[in-house]
């Protein structure tokens, strides 16, 4: 597929969802690019700034099958991957899939699962397949999942370990809307007259599966991997941070550059596609040390103050 094309589907699949979700252009580019370069997204906002319907939205606009499983304390591994179930007719063991056998995932409010379920997602979302009773299931691609969680509710959660949290590409967070966009979402629902917004399926699973594999003709200039090289780098030397970046941020780092550079329309990257995705990409792969919790120092903070400090390649056009 070439750029042009790409963009184009890409052009319409997010048109589609602006008209669903108002003024978060910014957002949806970023949650599209990381569906494009393979990763999964987690989205850390608020109640009611409209997480779910985004990630119901791209499923539809996409043309993916979409499941949404809503994560509770009580939920099991099992009622995630499916199980085992004794079939009396045959006298034996059939596997009975679960809601993971799907194509883009909903986990929402994953962090108020208990850790063992949250794990049952882990080996899907690195190694695409399901391991049940020793015997391993592989899941149809693509599969992503984007799940969400409350920051501000504590109360029955479940913090994401930092392994599961590396396992997403990017961290995103939504924000209110401006008043403009407030009155405007308003207008919208009174004219459709229905609680649930429509969506349209502006591509096909095959051409979704061509937009992922063109990212790999996107140029990277050597330049602009030493730079990836250094700021990730940067990041476990910084004296304000416990645990810096590993090697998958760099590879998540350069994946998210490519796509980025492809929804605008080019065939390869320049140092602001770095820079436009290091925060959602590194900030919730950092740990700051326990003598910066609760105070003014950020992880996204850091990274941009390491964008600062690390000169960029000059960018180059092709």
């Amino acid at each position: 597929m070439t750029p042009v094309e790409l963009t184009d589907r890409a052009d319409a699949v997010l048109g589609a969802l602006l008209r669903v979700v108002v003024g978060k252009e910014g957002v949806l580019r970023l949650v599209l690019a990381a569906l494009l370069a393979e990763g999964h997204v987690l989205i850390e906002d608020v109640p009611g700034v409209a997480k779910t319907t985004i990630a119901a939205s791209f499923g539809t606009a996409l043309g993916l099958s979409f499941r949404r499983v809503q994560f509770t304390p009580d939920l099991l591994p099992a009622d995630l991957t499916g199980s085992f179930i004794y079939d009396q007719r045959s006298a034996e063991f059939a596997f009975r899939r679960g809601p993971i056998f799907t194509e883009l995932l909903l986990a929402d409010e994953i962090n108020r699962a208990a850790p063992k379920t949250q794990s049952a997602l882990l080996e899907a979302m690195q190694e695409h397949q399901v391991t049940v009773e020793g015997e391993s299931f592989p899941l149809q691609p693509p599969f992503l999942v984007i799940a969400t969680q409350n920051p501000v509710e504590l109360e029955g959660t479940y913090p994401l370990p930092e392994a599961e949290l590396d396992r997403f590409l990017v961290r995103l967070a939504i924000g209110y809307p401006t008043s403009e966009e407030e009155a405007q979402i308003l207008r919208l629902r009174r004219e459709r007259r229905s609680d649930q917004p429509r969506v349209e399926p502006m591509v096909t699973r095959a051409e979704l599966l061509r937009m992922q594999a063109s990212l790999e003709d996107v140029f990277l200039d050597s330049t602009i991997e030493t730079y990836i090289v250094h700021l990730v780098r940067a990041t476990r030397e910084d004296p304000r941070l416990l645990l810096g970046a590993s090697p998958r941020a760099s590879l998540a780092l350069m994946k998210m550059a490519r796509a980025v550079a492809a929804l605008a329309g080019r065939d390869f990257v320049t140092p602001d596609d770095v820079k436009h995705v290091a925060a959602p990409v590194l900030a919730h792969r950092l740990v700051l040390r326990p003598e910066n919790w609760g105070g003014r120092i950020t992880t996204a903070g850091i990274v941009g103050s390491l964008l600062t400090r690390i000169t960029a390649p000059a960018a180059e056009l092709r």
